[in-house]
């Protein structure tokens, strides 16, 4: 490994960048202009890890850590705190979360720790300047989670406080409800906006069949994406080698040619 750089040298390539003489379309950056740049970041992050790439995982933790350093060095260039702030700010905050770890507590298994956590985040916002301003407990999900995540979020709070099935058997019900709705609403014609209300209550059921089997919506939404992908290129693939392409076949020589592509990949790799 190569051990000639630390995080000294990132942050005077930063600094350097954000110079008056640095480069341009760094400097007319804003915290909020970057923001989506960050989000992208933490994707590409989590679709290495899930590709099993460890060369493009360490480069893209790479480019997250330096989207931490660029909002800090705008940070620090509006008089706000600096990244060695940043850097006191997590390791405070660590430390004091896992007191069974630096301190004399006892946490007996990582679910305690999860309740645990959530007990140190509520005495955390409470000694904050004018205390906890929450009017209730789904306040701090954030907005800009992307929509299958949030859904996951809302519910899990919601759950901790007791609202909730206490098995799937309900959720499944609440599904072919939801079904059910959506279908009448399209049978009967209705306008657009209650047809989108509908679908929406489908997908946050779905969302909750997830969370009780604890699986991650939009890890398993992504897998599918990906498996439609294979099975796409695959009809692509066999078509070209016939010399035929999408628009020239049938409907039926397509769902023939999926679910050969489905035989293969069972073959192979069950899905």
């Amino acid at each position: 490994m190569n051990e000639g750089r630390d995080i000294s040298s990132l942050l005077a390539i930063m600094a350097r960048l954000r110079a008056p003489d640095g480069c341009p379309w760094d400097r007319q950056q804003t915290f909020e202009s970057i923001a989506p740049y960050t989000i992208e970041e933490a994707y590409e992050v989590a679709d290495a890890i899930e590709r099993g790439d460890m060369q493009g995982l360490k480069d893209e933790l790479g480019d997250l850590l330096f989207q931490t350093v660029y909002h800090a060095r705008m940070a620090q260039e509006a008089g706000a705190f600096a990244f060695a702030d940043v850097v006191e700010s997590i390791c405070t905050k660590m430390v004091s979360r896992h007191p069974h770890v630096f301190g004399d507590a006892s946490i007996a298994s990582a679910e305690t720790q999860t309740v645990a956590w959530d007990e140190y985040k509520a005495r955390e916002r409470a000694a904050r300047p004018g205390g906890d301003t929450r009017k209730g407990i789904l306040d701090e999900v954030p907005l800009n989670l992307p929509a299958l995540s949030r859904a996951a979020k809302l519910q899990g709070r919601a759950a901790k406080a007791g609202f909730d099935w206490p098995e799937i058997a309900p959720v499944f019900a609440k599904l072919r409800e939801e079904i059910s709705e959506l279908e009448h609403e399209i049978a009967i014609a209705a306008d657009q906006a209650r047809i989108q209300d509908e679908l929406g209550d489908l997908l946050f059921a779905a969302v909750n069949i997830a969370r009780h089997l604890k699986i991650d919506p939009e890890a398993a939404l992504r897998g599918a994406n990906r498996k439609f992908e294979r099975r796409f290129a695959y009809i692509e693939n066999r078509l070209a080698l016939s010399g035929k392409s999408l628009s020239s076949s049938i409907l039926a020589e397509l769902d023939a040619l999926w679910d050969e592509a489905k035989r293969n990949e069972a073959g192979k790799n069950p899905v």
